[in-house]
């Protein structure tokens, strides 16, 4: 056996022995304490409130569990976990995650980002990011999970982007409520840069947090960027790209929902009834403002522009208008349009109606096309299967609003596109030889794109479900897993083969058994494997997290391997 501890099978085993449910529960009671506090401390202005928060996130940041934690998700559960930084380092094995747990301090200085220019859906343009090393992602993960539960009990309503239990539909929901008895004026705003263009002193008093987080947050405003080998310093923003990032740009744009709150209660009338009436939703940097009156809006288009010059931002002129909701408006992909109707067709005299925008339609179907052009020679069945999550994805994210005839618009789009693709493999067969060879029937439609078992999806085939928006300032931190569960396997975008397992599972995973959260990777794990005669029915299937995954099939793989590492042994020759 001290082979097999020399190839590396100790570190493995002390990692996967880890008894990582007892240490997800001790990381989250922590946080939920955190979350309490700062409720505490919110409401009742009370220091010694304050100073509880400050001492558990203290606690914190020196628990072995919280790093462990940390470092898992940074090196496994992220999807960047096969990104370097400027130092090269990506992929840990277990005995570098090990180490580098047991070297995560917070004085040590971060080191410069690595610029990676991304392209912008539909766009020419790119987006910079700025990818940290490992170890700084692990000490971000850290910082996170400290500082979240302490924002996420002040943060406001109606800000919905880049954060737990929150998400793009929840923030349609909130706007369909908002005009749903009244046409209103609407500010349809952008921030310009927001990321790139953050004054770090600001953000930094905002935070308010105790000294050696604050040093540590600023060494990594302040860490540079590495772009082609060269050097930048950043004196402004926050970077693109880190773990951290998007926490502390919605710290910099919390408080836009009150600064318009105290402007609605110093207009005539009630103060509830104007607060009532003006509505401020926003998603990350893009947000919305919305009142009956259209003076109250232009007002509003100058307020907020005076309060994001303390922070350093500006609204993006070319993306910021004053429109009506007659007139309708685009917001995160949805086309949001009143139309007025008959008196027996709305008490109201119009009716809401939302749909996927033409933008997202046309970058949609162009993604479409640009798979098929990319697979002409391939099999049949690997563009389907390249083209089913597409379709799903799309599919789902717009399955809450009115989208049955963009369904069907796009279903004889891709056909077209499909038969010409068929056409153009056999030029020198007949179009009833191709139709016959690629289509075929199924449930009664005789216009299916298919390969034996496997078929091409419709979007006409996914169902129109309205999502039920998330409830008032809720947090997953506030201890009520049923609730975040049952939201999880009902959310717009998540697989109907995940939420039937998810519903089956009561919302917990089949290995370690803690309920599923927001942030987790949920993956499909065959119990009779495939390649022993598995099939794909749902009696065969149960839902882990990722790292839970991992941890199944390493198993396996390393009974193998100490098997055969064991008869090695017994016969060297």
């Amino acid at each position: 056996m001290e082979k097999s501890k020399a190839r590396g099978f100790a570190p493995m085993k002390e990692w996967a022995g880890v008894n990582w449910q007892k240490l997800e529960k001790r990381l989250f009671k922590l946080q939920k304490r955190i979350y309490r506090a700062a409720l505490r401390a919110a409401s009742l202005t009370q220091r010694g409130d304050v100073k509880a928060v400050r001492r558990l996130q203290k606690t914190l940041m020196k628990s072995w569990t919280a790093k462990m934690i940390a470092v898992r998700r940074v090196t496994q559960d992220n999807k960047g976990k096969k990104t370097a930084g400027v130092d090269g380092v990506k992929s840990l094995t277990p005995k570098q995650r090990l180490e580098l747990v047991n070297s995560l301090r917070v004085h040590r200085k971060a080191k410069p980002t690595l610029r990676v220019w991304i392209p912008k859906p539909g766009r020419d343009e790119k987006r910079p990011l700025g990818i940290p090393t490992m170890y700084d992602r692990a000490l971000q993960a850290l910082a996170k999970q400290a500082l979240e539960p302490e924002w996420e009990a002040r943060f406001e309503p109606n800000s919905y982007g880049f954060r737990p239990g929150r998400s793009c539909h929840d923030a349609i929901g909130a706007i369909f409520r908002s005009i749903k008895q009244m046409p209103k004026w609407v500010l349809d705003a952008d921030i310009s840069k927001c990321f790139d263009k953050i004054n770090h002193t600001a953000l930094l008093n905002k935070i308010n947090t105790y000294p050696s987080m604050r040093r540590l947050i600023r060494s990594w405003l302040k860490a540079g960027v590495m772009d082609n080998n060269h050097f930048n310093a950043t004196s402004e923003g926050t970077p693109q790209g880190g773990v951290i990032s998007p926490l502390l740009a919605n710290i910099a744009l919390h408080g836009m929902e009150r600064c318009i709150a105290q402007f609605a209660e110093s207009l005539p009338g009630s103060k509830q009834s104007n607060r009532t009436a003006m509505n401020l939703i926003r998603y990350a940097d893009d947000f919305v403002i919305l009142h009956k009156n259209h003076d109250v809006v232009q007002r509003c288009k100058e307020i907020i522009s005076e309060w994001l010059k303390d922070m350093g931002l500006e609204l993006k002129p070319s993306k910021t208008k004053i429109t009506h909701t007659f007139d309708g408006f685009e917001f995160l992909g949805f086309n949001i349009k009143q139309h007025k109707v008959g008196k027996y067709q709305s008490k109201q005299g119009f009716k809401t109606i939302i749909t996927p925008s033409k933008k997202s339609v046309k970058v949609h179907y162009e993604r479409l096309a640009q798979a098929i052009d990319n697979h002409k020679a391939a099999p049949q069945k690997a563009l389907i299967s390249h083209l089913n999550p597409i379709i799903r994805g799309w599919a789902n994210y717009f399955s809450t609003v009115c989208s049955k005839e963009t369904y069907n618009d796009l279903e004889h789009l891709l056909w077209n596109r499909l038969q010409r693709w068929g056409y153009r493999r056999h030029p020198n067969k007949s179009k009833t030889w191709v139709n016959k060879k690629y289509w075929g029937s199924h449930q009664g439609s005789n216009w299916t794109f298919q390969d034996g078992a496997i078929r091409l999806l419709k979007h006409i085939e996914t169902p129109i479900v309205r999502h039920v928006k998330v409830k008032g300032t809720v947090s997953p931190f506030d201890g009520n897993l049923t609730y975040w569960s049952s939201r999880m396997g009902k959310h717009p975008e998540m697989p109907a083969q995940k939420a039937k397992l998810l519903k089956r599972q009561k919302g917990k995973c089949a290995h370690c058994g803690l309920t599923f959260r927001d942030e987790d990777i949920l993956e499909v794990h065959h119990i009779q494997p495939r390649s022993k005669s598995g099939n794909n029915k749902l009696e065969n299937l149960e839902l882990l997290h990722l790292h839970c995954h991992d941890v199944v099939h390493g198993q396996k793989t390393e009974t193998v391997t100490r098997k055969e590492l064991d008869d090695l042994d017994a016969n060297p020759w």
